[in-house]
Order: structure tokens, then sequence, then C-alpha cells
């Protein structure tokens, strides 16, 4: 990991390319009225949660989306869904924020980043202590019955998992199956949700695309709505995305070295600012 001690200034090479890029992106940043920052799964990958997509390791390469994570499965099977949901839950419930999201928290708190936007479930942003916070895909904060739209938090869900012989977590109310706050497939995105990660995006002088493919439509699209009103795409995945022509800044490493490194970088700007205040201020 980057260690803070040293601040970074086109002088090196990080993670085998030229720092000039994470200086370039800092100067964007430091210019820009709005950065807003949207992440995929592979930001969440340092804290041991595989992606959906890479070969070899991940989510759906091993198991079919459609039988497991579809709304119709849900319906027709809550045993077999929640066979696969109830191990989900126990693999993100203990998960701690990684640098990338720390560092994204830490921008917000010193009014560089305006928001992120996520199509992570994990909770992991929130955990990192980011306030403006746009979940598009929900979160697997709570769950809800589908009958008499009672909400239980996540904890209570572990437990009524454990108790459940069926391995079904039931709403206490009218004993039918609860189901996870977060978007199946086959289910559309909450309207009120994606307008506000339009407008954000609509508004963005800078977008941050993290650990995204950019491929999962309709967020895929959001980084369009920047680029048409005349926004600065930078993308910092380690996979190609459909939209690397378009991007101002690319970056290939990884998140936590790359995030590291440009909150550094925007640090020792600010270090530097205040300085050149204090130097003029004494004449």
């Amino acid at each position: 990991m980057y260690d803070k001690r040293y601040t970074p200034r086109i002088v090196v090479d990080i993670g085998g390319r030229p720092a000039g890029e994470i200086a370039r992106l800092a100067e964007l940043m430091r210019d820009a009225r709005s950065v807003v920052a949207l992440t995929g799964a592979g930001i969440s990958v340092p804290s041991g949660i595989p992606d959906f997509r890479t070969p070899g390791t991940g989510l759906w390469e091993k198991v079919d989306p459609m039988e497991v994570a579809h709304i119709d499965a849900f319906r027709r099977d809550p045993v077999r869904f929640w066979s696969f949901y109830g191990q989900r839950f126990a693999t993100l419930e203990d998960k701690e924020p990684n640098g990338a999201h720390r560092a994204l928290a830490a921008m917000e708190q010193r009014g560089l980043l305006d928001a992120v936007i996520t199509q992570n479930v994990d909770m992991l942003h929130r955990r990192a202590g980011t306030h403006e916070l746009v979940e598009v895909h929900g979160s697997i904060a709570s769950c809800s019955c589908q009958s008499c739209r009672a909400i239980v938090a996540l904890e209570e869900v572990g437990s009524r998992l454990e108790r459940a012989a069926d391995g079904v977590p039931r709403c206490a109310e009218c004993a039918q199956p609860l189901k996870p706050d977060v978007v199946l497939f086959g289910e559309m995105l909450d309207e009120h949700t994606l307008e506000r990660a339009r407008e954000l995006c609509r508004r963005a002088d800078v977008l941050l695309c993290i650990g995204s493919s950019l491929e999962v439509h309709p967020v895929a699209g959001l980084p369009l709505i920047t680029h048409a009103a005349g926004g600065e795409l930078a993308i910092l995945t380690q996979g190609p995305t459909p939209l690397d022509e378009l991007a101002g800044v690319r970056l290939h490493g990884d998140v936590v070295t790359e995030l590291d490194a440009l909150l550094g970088a925007l640090e020792a700007d600010e270090r530097r600012t205040a300085a050149s205040g204090s130097a003029q201020a004494g004449i």
C-alpha cells in the first residue's frame, strides 16, 4: 500500500505506469466545481469480495444468476434462492472497507468529492464513512416483505435465517419470504434513485469510474451523461471498458494503490496551496 509519508509528485512510477496520470487527475479534480465517483464490484475485491465476471473467479462463473438471483427465482423457489443469498449475506456481512473506500470517504470529507454512486450492495462505502451515497442496486442493509411491506434490518434477517428450518427468513407478520432490498435480475432500478444518479453525473465536471466494467445498463450509461455535458471521465479499473476511448485519464492499476496515490497528490496540493498562502500573507 502507498506510504503516506511519501508525497507522490510525477517523479516515480506508481503501479507500473507514469505518475503523471495521477497528477493530471489531481489537477482536474482541483479545478472542478463538482467531482463524483461511480464504483463497481472491483473496488470491493481488495476487501475479499469477488467481482461478478472475472474469468475463473467471478461470482457468475460458478452459478447461473438467472437461476439464483432473478426475481422469478425468488418467487418460484425461495428455498433455492435463499440457499444462494444466505451464503452471499454471510460472505458480505463481516467484510470491512479497504483503502479505496476510505480514500473516497476522505476526499468527500475534504470537500473534493460531492458524492459516490455505487453499483455495490455490500455497504462498504457506508462503513468507510461516505455520506452522500447513491446505491443504485440497493443494499443488503435490509430485507422487505413483498406482501405487507414490512422492513427487517440485516442483523434480524440473519437471526431468522439461522432459525428457519427451510433456510428462508420470513416476515413475522404474515410469514411470507423476505426479499433482500437489492435489485435482482428482472427488476427495474428505483427511478428516483436512478434520476439522482443521473443528475449528479449531469453536473459533474469529473466522473471517477472505479472498479466497474461499465457494461451493465442502465448504470453503464451514466458516464455518457457526464461526457455529453462536457465533463471529464477518469476510468480506474484493471480490465478494458467500452468507454476507454472517452476517458481523459485511464488508470489500470490496483484500486487501493491508485486512489491512495490520488489522495496523496490532492493532499500535497492542499499543503502547497496553504504554504503559498501563508508565505504571501507574511510578505
